[in-house]
């Protein structure tokens, strides 16, 4: 039965030229060892009965844990769900990793497999060139076993060039308040000029932005040290270092309007705050984006590295 206290959400538009009509949301990192299987499919099967028609997962998730979940939580409801599925090993032949991921998953198709981090241009080259990964993904599409091809991206200038080649159904990269303003500013634009879908993430830059952690729960190696108090005491009931949100982060997001936006799901409470947020969600001004992404700037500092904001490439004169 439906858990009547969640909001209710509904297909928005296409993704791209899939012709998927997708919601806004869709269901992110749903692997976690130190988690029961069946607790966790019981918890995506929670995000679908909201109407959430979007699921993310690839095979190192968990070591095959995020694939085998999935397939689970899907067993007689694939119909109506866009189901997303990474090759994770871009020099490797397409194929067999492929036939592992619809192993794991216990179904016959996925709906779009992606490139996972095709974040250097060289290894894009190599994937668009001919008899390269992109070419052997084709094949696995034209063979029934896939529907749609893509990357996803930590760089601008991997994805500008895959938007430009043709080669991509959908891409997925960073949107939030801390990203390389590249994404939004040429990549967003470009998607859409191309008729492309995108798919975000990194809506709470890897956690960074909500908690002191370097990344997906890993704590701080040098955790700053608590305020200090009136008394000299350090008050250690204080957050030691700015955090944002999480309702600001998920607005942030979608007012930079990615066809679907992926969050992490993993836990009911996780499920609760985030839907809430998307369900509440009224366009920011570009005022409020402004102190949002200050915010933001401040809340990531100390945080450990920023993979997903790639230095710009350095052009010679003449």
């Amino acid at each position: 039965m439906a858990d009547s206290s969640l909001p209710r959400f509904t297909p928005r538009r296409h993704l791209g030229r899939t012709g998927f009509n997708a919601t806004a949301v869709g269901i992110g990192d749903i692997a976690d060892r130190s988690t029961a299987r069946e607790t966790l499919v019981t918890t995506l099967r929670r995000a679908l009965d909201s109407g959430l028609n979007v699921i993310d997962t690839a095979p190192n998730y968990e070591e095959g844990l995020s694939e085998e979940t999935v397939g689970e939580a899907l067993r007689d409801r694939r119909h109506g769900v866009f189901l997303i599925d990474k090759v994770d090993v871009l020099d490797a032949p397409v194929a067999p990793q492929v036939e592992g991921s619809l192993k794991r998953l216990g179904h016959d198709v996925v709906d779009l497999f992606v490139f996972h981090a095709v974040s250097e241009v060289a290894a894009w080259e190599k994937l668009a060139a001919p008899g390269g990964g992109m070419e052997q993904l084709g094949r696995c599409v034209r063979e029934g076993k896939a529907r749609f091809r893509g990357i996803s991206s930590h760089h601008p200038d991997v994805l500008r060039a895959a938007l430009r080649s043709g080669l991509c159904d959908v891409v997925m990269f960073p949107l939030g308040p801390f990203v390389d303003s590249r994404y939004v500013d040429d990549v967003l634009p470009l998607a859409r000029s191309l008729g492309v879908g995108v798919v975000s993430f990194k809506t709470f830059g890897a956690g960074k932005l909500l908690g002191d952690t370097e990344g997906y729960g890993r704590p701080l190696e040098a955790r700053p040290r608590g305020k200090v108090g009136s008394g000299g005491r350090e008050d250690r009931g204080a957050p030691s270092l700015p955090h944002l949100p999480v309702e600001e982060c998920v607005h942030y997001t979608l007012t930079l309007d990615p066809d679907v936006m992926l969050m992490g799901m993993s836990h009911p409470n996780e499920q609760d705050a985030a839907l809430r947020a998307a369900a509440a969600f009224q366009p920011m001004s570009t005022e409020e984006m402004s102190r949002v992404r200050e915010r933001a700037r401040e809340a990531i500092q100390g945080k450990g590295a920023i993979w997903w904001d790639p230095p710009a490439a350095v052009t010679g004169a003449g």
